[in-house]
């Protein structure tokens, strides 16, 4: 598969102020099928939306709450971005005068079924991007389902959408043995019924008998594979230190989700365009709490990687292990022979 020499077209970051009115955000350069939510100034839930599970559907990072429906929230998908209603509380995407972020990655669309599973999937897969958006029906017993990606995905985030149960990840760092949930800053722990102890493939994704990924409710599953120039899903050591630790990634990073696996911490998420000034990026918001941006999570985001500049156990505790996953702005050197500058 070719290299991505514009990563904006896969994914992009909008900032946006909520007007209490329908309004159209444009600018993400592309039909978004999945959108992350996020009030920055104020406490409220991460809230997600995607094209396979539909329209005025949300479900929270923060909390593990089934999927509810907000009527005047995101009412379409459009070919530069996403069309919001008037929004009333208690989903907070398009309040008077708060300020937003949304986080937007592109798949295929509203879905098509996928048969390479035991169980049938509705899947909306970019190949290109190694993102893919994965709805099934779990059956309680050992399954597989396909994910489309034709590449094996090292990051997958599940959520059952009509039962109140924890989010679970897998991180091919961490293994098929266990996993953590995103609705929680705890560890990473064991528990083999959650993939069935077995790493997935480059077709299906390997399920046990846990309520969080396979039992007789419905799921979304996301899952990342890696682009060399547009993603890089990895672990890294931290030194404890204001010198902290230089992680490669091949690319200028827009967006970086960090956790630490060997201790209670909370997930971080930084990006480019809450942060403009030159490096470093500091201000993070926390996937699993409701939490305004906050903090000096101080990390500098280089043409070929990342650096973390402070001590903060959220980041770079000495020889704390941490999973992350990073997208691009600019590949290092695209297949037109341009180097990315580093800010």
């Amino acid at each position: 598969m070719a290299q991505i020499n514009k990563p904006s077209e896969y994914f992009n970051t909008k900032l946006y102020t909520g007007t209490s009115s329908t309004q159209s955000i444009t600018g993400v350069n592309f039909q978004p099928d999945l959108v992350w939510f996020k009030r920055r100034d104020g406490v409220s839930s991460h809230r997600l939306t995607d094209a396979v599970r539909g329209t005025t559907k949300l479900l929270q990072t923060n909390a593990n709450d089934a999927d509810q429906t907000g009527t005047d929230t995101l009412t379409s998908f459009d070919s530069d971005g996403f069309t919001l209603g008037a929004d009333t509380a208690p989903y907070n995407v398009n309040v008077s005068g708060q300020t937003m972020v949304a986080w937007n990655w592109k798949a295929n669309g509203s879905g098509v079924s996928n048969t390479d599973g035991s169980i049938t999937s509705t899947i909306s897969a970019s190949t290109t991007s190694g993102f893919s958006i994965v709805k099934y029906t779990g059956t309680g017993s050992n399954a597989t389902v396909g994910h489309g990606l034709g590449a094996v995905p090292k990051f997958i985030i599940v959520k059952a959408l009509n039962d109140p149960r924890s989010w679970i990840t897998y991180h091919s760092s961490n293994g098929a043995s266990g996993g953590m949930d995103l609705n929680s800053s705890g560890a990473f722990y064991s528990n083999s019924l959650f993939w069935n102890n077995t790493t997935p493939t480059s077709s299906v994704v390997h399920l046990g008998t846990s309520v969080q990924s396979n039992s007789t409710y419905d799921y979304i599953m996301y899952c990342f594979a890696e682009k060399k120039g547009f993603s890089k899903i990895g672990s890294y050591t931290g030194n404890g230190n204001a010198d902290g630790t230089f992680i490669y990634t091949g690319f200028k990073p827009a967006w970086v989700l960090v956790k630490k696996t060997s201790a209670i911490d909370n997930w971080i998420l930084l990006d480019n365009k809450r942060d403009t000034a030159p490096n470093p990026h500091k201000l993070a918001l926390f996937p699993n709490l409701a939490d305004a941006e906050a903090g000096d999570y101080l990390t500098d985001f280089l043409s070929n990687g990342f650096k973390i500049r402070s001590a903060t156990g959220s980041l770079n505790t000495g020889s704390a292990t941490y999973i992350y996953m990073a997208f691009a702005e600019n590949p290092l050197v695209g297949t037109n022979g341009v180097p990315a500058c580093a800010r």
